[in-house]
Parts: C-alpha cells; structure tokens; sequence
C-alpha cells in the first residue's frame, strides 16, 4: 500500500522516471515576439492619433478608433506578460538580432512624421498608405512567432492568431476606403 502512495505521489507530482518534465512557459522567440510587437503597436496608435483632428471620413474615424484600443490592450497585456517572465520590455537594438523574425516591421519614423505634415486634402489618402502598411508589418510579425521556429507560449501564439486576423481584416477595410 505504502509503495502505491509514493507511485501515485510521484506521478501526482510529475516526478519519478518516465515522467517528462513541463514544457517551458515561454521561450526566446515569444520574448522577442513581444518586445517587437510593443514599439510596432505603439507607432500604430501615433499613426491612427493622427485620424483624430482631420476631416476623413467617419468610417475611418471609427476604424483609426477600434485599432487605438485594440493596440492599447495588447500592449498592456505583453507588458505585463514580460513583467510576469522577468523579461526586459525592451528589445536588443541590434538589428541583426532580429534577423530571425525578418527584422523590425516599423513604419519609416520620416513617413510618419511627414503625415503629420500633410494638407488635409491629401491626408486620407497618405493615411490609408502609411497605416495599410504598419498593419501589414504587424502580420508579417505576428506569423513568425506562430511559425516553425516561433513561440511556444500559449498566450503570446494566440495574441500572433488575432493580431493576423484583426490586423488583416483591418487592412480590407482600409483599401476599401474612398479617399
């Protein structure tokens, strides 16, 4: 009976041989996943900011708003996650350290500050270009960390899931905007 208790402990437990050992919680490529997605969310809210005090049309308006929120949350959520993981928010600067999720997928800082610059005649139309492609760089993010050499957090990989069809979806809506 006393060997049966200790068995069953060991098993309760996940200890004793044969027994595997949990798979990590994360691993490098969903940090890096996050700490890339956090700046790239972040220049998206500059960017749909920029909708706010233009005359463009109020679907737009509407969309520039849903995806300020939406960005706001992620970002809050990876934050706390990398909080949750002892991990730095921050990622390395080094541009070749990125190199396995094809690099950084920001918007030119130049193009977004040239936004800030256009007349309003033309603002929709270089609005739906520059945020077209941040949402897009946004995709291209999200697929590496759900790719073969991605992330294996359950959280993040889900985040990566939604940000693919959200930012997709996003991007129908954008060029199907009239300008």
């Amino acid at each position: 009976m006393r060997v049966v208790l200790v068995v069953v402990a060991l098993l309760l437990t996940g200890c004793g041989s044969g027994a595997t050992s949990a798979a990590p919680q994360y691993n490098a490529a969903d940090v890096m996943f996050l700490q890339m997605l956090i700046p790239q969310n972040e220049q998206g809210i500059e960017i749909v900011r920029l909708a706010a005090g233009r005359p463009v049309p109020a679907s737009l308006k509407e969309l520039a708003k849903a995806i300020e929120l939406t960005q706001q949350t992620e970002v809050a959520d990876m934050r706390r996650w990398l909080h949750d993981w002892d991990q730095p928010e921050t990622m390395d600067m080094n541009p070749q350290a990125h190199a396995g999720h094809g690099g950084m997928k920001m918007t030119s800082p130049d193009l977004v500050g040239a936004l800030r610059a256009v007349p309003d005649g033309e603002f929709t139309r270089r609005f739906l270009d520059v945020l077209t492609g941040q949402q897009q760089g946004a995709v291209e993010l999200a697929r590496t960390e759900n790719g073969p050499a991605g992330g294996v957090n359950a959280q993040a990989r889900d985040l990566a899931r939604r940000v693919i069809e959200s930012r997709t979806g996003e991007v129908k809506q954008l060029l199907n905007t009239k300008t």
